[in-house]
């Protein structure tokens, strides 16, 4: 027995610890915020508070969490406080609330997150800073907000990782395509209902898992053919396409519907809701019932170009080509031997196909080409130049400034060696806010002096402003000039050239000066007590006239009111007695006013009234009607009856 007590007691102590230990309360509980629903499915932990009426994420929500969901919320602005530690979350869903701001850094501690759920809010924008942190993103959803711009950098830690970005529902003209091009991972991109004008050739090559392009209702008049569309193959439907098929989407766009769709045409279609917007034969009709041989190109036509130019040496050139064709060519210029010509320090190609020759050289001489090329073909014209050797130039120094703007010209004289102090020959002097002086020395060691030119603007626009002088005058009143503000200036001699016979400028001098400021004029106490007085007695005038008048009016309707009263009652002022009496004699006589007669005896009725009736002599009875007269001076207007 004693051999069992003691194997048991160990057991018991043992069992009674056990139960202690599960009594107490445990330590590591999630916590849950009010009116959100919390999961603990191990090993993750949900925490649901959908439409909850948060003004803001709360902050007792445990940092273990794995699933948030904050949908259909009033949450406005995301903070770093929100999402801090919590180094577990996996998926985050914030659609449907008022999102506008993103603080930087807010998302910086997610670094295990997979799906981020944005769409339906009012974001505009967003940087560099936003998405910082997310190491392992998957899944970015956009959707319906108001983005108009994304920097460059913003998907910047999750380019690799990436498979599903949806930015449809936005405004977004420009979209980082160079950033786009780097999501190797991608496996859906939904860029459709924006504003997108143009799609750069080849920015998809990269893109060897995209399943899924959608580019609807954009501004696309054309979608060029990218080498992966020619690597694997691109259905226009979801139904039967193969796994390993692109599928694109690109209904609702305006579609020029030339030979550069053909491509398109030749995809599998869902359905005919595609329809072109030009050209203007093509116009409306359904994408898909089109034929391949109407999707045609016109080749390109030079209408218009220089045909043969001359110019002396240092001078700027323009040489101009117009041409014509669908879709619009593009422009190139070759030169006389033989050479793409590029934007360098002295040539510049511009795209409506003009090229400017900044300073031309005597090897420039020769047949220039300009080249216009599209998808239906090319076509060229030559241009001519002859550049005349200039006795005056030499290369090896900049040419005089002419009437060009004020910094070249300043720049060109200082480094052709002429000093500091030969420009301060200009001088300024009666300068006031609005107005100054210039002044300069005559130029007699310039022969054949035509007039003087001066050049001035302001520091706070670049407009240059020209004024010409006669050449016996040696100063100029400026009046236009705008207070507190600094003006650069230059005068320039325009001289005859004996050996060109061409007109050639010189630089007399310039000068910087800056306008006084200009103060509001103080008036008198005195003026103004004065104008402030006769406000007042004006007004007095005008009030009381527009007394006077009123009860001008009341007189007047007073008067006339009176004399419709008396008209009224003079014709109700008339008395009117009427008498029947009925005898043996029938006699009838009128009594006389408030009297009433008796007849035989001649006694008195005390108890008659004015219209009771009075019996006569001999049985005979008396009966009258008695009427006020209310104006008894009229006696012609009593009827007795």
């Amino acid at each position: 027995m004693d051999d069992v007590s003691l194997l048991v007691r160990p057991l018991l102590l043992l069992f009674l610890l056990l139960f202690v230990l599960s009594s107490l309360p445990s330590g590591s509980a999630m916590l849950c915020p009010k009116r959100c629903t919390c999961q603990n499915l191990l090993p993750s932990y949900t925490v649901l508070c959908a439409k909850t009426g948060l003004l803001f994420v709360p902050p007792n929500i445990d940092r273990q969490t794995a699933e948030l969901r904050l949908m259909d919320n009033f949450i406005t602005t995301l903070r770093h406080r929100d999402f801090a530690n919590m180094s577990s979350l996996i998926h985050l869903t914030l659609s449907r609330n008022t999102i506008s701001q993103i603080r930087p850094y807010a998302f910086a501690d997610l670094q295990d997150l997979h799906a981020l759920h944005l769409d339906a809010n009012r974001l505009t924008s967003l940087d560099d800073s936003h998405f910082q942190g997310l190491v392992n993103l998957r899944h970015l959803i956009l959707a319906n907000n108001q983005l108009h711009s994304i920097s460059e950098g913003a998907f910047q830690d999750f380019l690799e990782t990436l498979e599903d970005l949806d930015l449809s529902y936005n405004n977004m003209v420009d979209i980082p395509w160079d950033t786009i091009s780097l999501l190797v991972s991608v496996n859906t991109l939904s860029l459709d209902h924006n504003l997108i004008e143009s799609v750069p050739e080849g920015i998809f090559s990269n893109l060897h898992k995209l399943a899924r392009l959608d580019m609807t209702s954009n501004k696309l008049k054309k979608i060029p053919p990218d080498p992966l569309f020619l690597r694997i193959p691109v259905y226009a439907k979801m139904k039967g396409s193969p796994l390993t098929a692109l599928v694109l989407s690109f209904g609702g766009n305006p579609l020029h519907c030339n030979c550069e769709l053909v491509w398109l045409r030749r995809l599998t279609r869902e359905d005919d809701l595609e329809t072109c917007a030009s050209p203007k034969e093509l116009a409306g009709k359904y994408f898909w019932t089109i034929k391949e041989d109407e999707f045609v190109c016109e080749p390109p036509m030079i209408t218009r170009h220089t045909s043969k130019m001359f110019v002396m040496e240092g001078q700027e050139v323009s040489l101009r080509c117009k041409s014509i064709g669908d879709p619009e060519p593009s422009t190139h210029w070759v030169s006389p031997d033989g050479k793409l010509i590029g934007n360098t320090t002295r040539t510049v190609c511009y795209e409506n196909g003009s090229l400017d020759i900044l300073k031309a050289s005597v090897k420039d001489s020769g047949k220039f080409t300009c080249i216009a090329s599209n998808a239906a073909g090319e076509a060229t014209a030559p241009v001519e130049l002859v550049v005349n050797p200039s006795p005056h130039f030499d290369p090896k120094l900049d040419p005089d400034p002419g009437p060009s703007d004020i910094p070249t010209s300043i720049k060109s004289n200082a480094s052709g060696g002429q000093s500091r102090s030969d420009q301060q020959r200009v001088s300024v002097s009666d300068l006031t806010s609005g107005s100054a002086t210039i002044r300069w020395p005559p130029q007699n060691h310039i022969p054949g002096v035509r007039m003087y030119q001066i050049q001035y603007n302001s520091s706070s626009d670049d407009i240059l402003i020209y004024r010409m002088i006669p050449a016996n005058h040696k100063y100029f009143l400026l009046s236009d000039l705008a207070s507190s503000r600094e003006y650069e200036l230059c005068v320039l001699a325009v001289y005859d050239d004996g050996i060109t016979a061409l007109t050639g400028t010189k630089l007399v001098g310039c000068v910087s000066f800056s306008t006084e400021t200009e103060y509001g004029r103080c008036h008198s106490i005195r003026d103004q007590f004065l104008g402030g007085t006769m406000i007042i007695i004006i007004g007095g005038i005008i009030v009381a006239s527009v007394l006077v008048f009123i009860f001008i009016l009341l007189m007047k309707y007073k008067l006339h009111s009176n004399h419709y009263k008396q008209k009224a009652a003079a014709r109700h002022a008339n008395v009117c007695s009427q008498t029947n009496g009925g005898g043996g004699g029938g006699g009838a006589n009128a009594l006389p006013p408030s009297s009433s007669s008796a007849g035989q005896g001649g006694g008195t009725n005390k108890n008659s009234q004015p219209s009771s009736s009075t019996e006569g002599m001999g049985g005979a009875s008396l009966r009258g009607t008695t009427v006020v007269d209310l104006n008894p001076t009229h006696d012609d207007d009593v009827i007795s009856q």
